[in-house]
Parts: structure tokens; C-alpha cells; sequence
């Protein structure tokens, strides 16, 4: 429940992925979110192991990260507002386009150290981490991971049962409009590490 809630709210990555769900296929947009869920169970671990060293490191250089992350952002907002949409999704077999699909994902969900801050609120409220029972702490990590995983798999799913219904020209303003959106973000970042 808590990594399904955790990946629930539609943000950057989840326009992202519905993005990808609708040009590529199902299998690639949830190899993005795959990509969100695998960041969550590294932040989870962070925040539930207790790995101080890790945590403040990330928080101390959230504004390098956020940055990174923004421009990142930017960078495939501007690639989705300029691609052309396929009439069918493309073929999903490409093993280095999926590759590519989950790394940038998880990069882009790894560069936001607000997200530590999140797991390790959430933990601490749990009491996980407390007791030093790593069985505990791992069962939790992978509880997030799993949840995560069936969030962005039902996000997936669902969105490619739509995809019939649309026209290349709906799917071409869906994909200029979560350019725009996945662009709005990037610059949110950027103006939150200044």
C-alpha cells in the first residue's frame, strides 16, 4: 500500500510514463515506471537501513541534484514535444530502448533528495529503523518496491487500452502537451534549487 500510494500521485514520471505508454507501448512505459520504483526501494533502503552517510550526502548536495534533475527534465520534455507519434506503438522487443526507458526514469526519480526526506518521515512515523530489525526494514523496502511496481503496471496497462481510440492527431497534441507538462516540471526544479 505505501508504494503504491508512494508512485500514485501523477507527476513528471507518470507523464512520462503515459507518454510512453501511448508512443512505445505498454511494455515501455512500465519499464519507465519500473525504472520510478527501483529509485523508490534505493530511497526506501536509504531511509529504512538507516544510512546516514548516504541521506546527507544526498541533502547536502540536493541543489546540484535538483538541477540535474530538472535539466534532465527539460531535455525529454523538449524530446516529447518534438516527436512524432507512431501510428502503432513501436515495437517493444528493443532491448536497449527499454533500457533506456527505466534509466532515465530512475534517474530522474533519484534526483529528487525531496523524496529521501519523504521515506524517511514516513518510516520514522512507522517506527521502522527504530529497533534496528533489518528484517523489518528490508520487508518494508520491498513492500515499496512491489507497490510501486504494480502502480506503474496498472498505469500502463490501462492507458495502452485507450490507445486504439485515438487519432495521430489526438496523439500527436497528447504528446506536445506532455512535453509542455513534463517542460513546466523541469523548470519547477530548476527554480526550487535557486
Amino acid at each position: 500500500m505505501l508504494g503504491f500510494s508512494i508512485a500514485a500521485p501523477v507527476g513528471p514520471i507518470g507523464v512520462l510514463c503515459i507518454q510512453r505508454t501511448l508512443s512505445k507501448g505498454r511494455i515501455s512505459g512500465f519499464s519507465s515506471g519500473l525504472g520510478a520504483a527501483s529509485a523508490d526501494a534505493v530511497y526506501g533502503a536509504i531511509a529504512g537501513f538507516g544510512i546516514t552517510v548516504v541521506s546527507s550526502l544526498l541533502l547536502d548536495h540536493q541543489t546540484a541534484i535538483r538541477v540535474c534533475g530538472g535539466l534532465l527534465l527539460l531535455y525529454l520534455g523538449v524530446q516529447s514535444f518534438r516527436a512524432e507519434p507512431a501510428e502503432t506503438p513501436v515495437a517493444t522487443s528493443d532491448v536497449h530502448g527499454l533500457a533506456k526507458d527505466y534509466g532515465s526514469t530512475f534517474l530522474l526519480t533519484i534526483t529528487n533528495p525531496v523524496t529521501i526526506i519523504a521515506f524517511i518521515g514516513i518510516f520514522t512515523g512507522l517506527g521502522v529503523g527504530m529497533s534496528g530489525e533489518y528484517a523489518e526494514a528490508a520487508m518494508l523496502v520491498s513492500g515499496v518496491f512491489f507497490g510501486s511496481t504494480l502502480w506503474w503496471l496498472t498505469l500502463s496497462v490501462s492507458v495502452s487500452l485507450f490507445r486504439t481510440r485515438f487519432t495521430r492527431s489526438v496523439m500527436r497534441r497528447v504528446t506536445q502537451l506532455a512535453g509542455v507538462v513534463i517542460v513546466g516540471f523541469g523548470l519547477l526544479a530548476l527554480w526550487s534549487a535557486m
